[in-house]
């Protein structure tokens, strides 16, 4: 690396800057904020944290994207945290040990070895909310109703959501037999609708009717709310546990028809996103021309088991900056007073006093080039007379010369 690239940063890895970080800092107060209010309570797990607990019951994928180094203390392998999911369960589970529902939020930046994401980012500002100890559909509609409200504070507008249910794919396959690695293949081309392959494979397995046609109709059970019909109709009789999952689709279909009836909501019983670890309901929002999921999460019942505490878990997570970046910067945003560099105790005084009052003030450097609108002041302190009143820029800026 020459002397000119040493500011370069990892492929991946972004900075923000002024005035970015602070509408960054204003949403995720709001959103702490918000989070408070629906009962949520804030906490900041480690950035690193010993593999085997940041790894736990995530998964395969979890692992590729997390980094990995030796504690030179203990000689234990340790990982910087790729999602923060599993350091929240690990803290519900083994240290609040708390009986009956928790709810929890977090917010703080992730890393992960590759790029995922708007614009390949490796560096998200992760912001979520999960709830522990619940297992009906009524906690998963609370962290549905939560994540739009939370594309809604970041004013993200036109959202579409899909809704899926991991347990209808598991209890198929489970019927039919089929070990992890056929399940693996096609749990891939499922993510992929690649119908021709799908029925290759299936013909090649010489899978025992119906489970060979359920399978394969199950790419094509996507749309509409009506697809729960066509599914009912499909899959009647092939167990309970098919049968309560389209329920809890149907039950959050007609909640979020009545508390959203502007929201596009799409059925995909094929969209198995996190299926290594989710074992209910997962959702996602969207906006229109935009392939990637701008937030989503799901059930994932057991999860704090390997803590020594089984609970049932529902959450969703979501990327600050890229909520941010979907959303235009406001117009005017410069806002506070230019304070001149005047040793006067009467501007002493009004500067602290509009400070208490929450007001932004710049107090100017003698000797400085700088002006009220290069330092993001939109209004003066102006002298008038013995007083220091608040002043439009222009204004006070005439009044100071004269």
């Amino acid at each position: 690396m020459t002397p000119e690239d040493r500011w370069l940063l990892p492929e991946g890895i972004e900075e923000i800057l002024p005035p970015a970080a602070g509408r960054l800092e204003r949403l995720r107060r709001t959103l702490v904020d918000l989070y408070s209010g629906w009962g949520y309570e804030l906490v900041v797990p480690p950035l690193i944290e010993f593999l085997e607990s940041l790894l736990t019951g995530t998964g395969n994928d979890l692992a590729l994207q997390t980094f990995k180094l030796t504690d030179q203390l203990s000689g234990r392998m340790m990982g910087v945290r790729a999602d923060m999911t599993p350091q929240v369960a690990r803290i519900d589970a083994h240290l609040l040990k708390r009986e009956g529902p928790v709810r929890l939020c977090y917010m703080g930046t992730v890393l992960r070895t590759r790029g995922d994401g708007f614009g390949g980012s490796r560096s998200p500002y992760q912001a979520g909310v999960e709830l522990y100890g619940h297992r009906g559909h009524e906690s998963d509609l609370e962290v549905l109703n939560l994540m739009l409200e939370t594309l809604a504070a970041a004013r993200i507008d036109d959202v579409h959501l899909d809704l899926g249910h991991v347990a209808i794919f598991r209890e198929l396959v489970r019927q039919a037999g089929l070990d992890r690695g056929r399940e693996s293949v096609l749990f891939e081309a499922l993510q992929r609708k690649a119908l021709p392959e799908i029925r290759e494979r299936l013909a090649g397995w010489g899978l025992a009717p119906p489970h060979d046609r359920l399978l394969l109709r199950l790419a094509a059970l996507n749309g509409g709310a009506g697809v729960l019909d066509e599914a009912e109709a499909v899959l009647a009789g092939h167990g309970a546990v098919i049968g309560e999952a389209l329920e809890t689709l149907r039950r959050l279909v007609s909640a979020l028809r009545r508390d959203w009836p502007a929201l596009p909501v799409h059925i995909d019983l094929a969209e198995l996103r996190g299926y290594r670890y989710h074992t209910g309901v997962v959702f996602s929002t969207y906006l229109p021309g935009q392939g990637q999921a701008i937030a989503q999460g799901g059930r994932y019942d057991e999860i704090g088991q390997v803590f020594g505490r089984a609970r049932p878990a529902t959450g969703f997570s979501a990327d600050l900056a890229t909520l941010l970046a979907l959303t235009p910067a406001p117009e005017g945003s410069a806002k506070g007073i230019y304070a001149p560099a005047l040793d006067d105790p009467a501007l002493e005084r009004q500067v602290r006093a509009l400070r208490d009052r929450g007001e932004r003030v710049v107090r100017a450097l003698p000797g400085a080039a700088e002006t009220p609108r290069n330092l993001g002041c939109d209004r003066v302190l102006a002298r008038r007379g013995g007083d220091w009143i608040v002043d439009a820029a222009d204004n006070g800026c005439r009044a100071q010369a004269e």
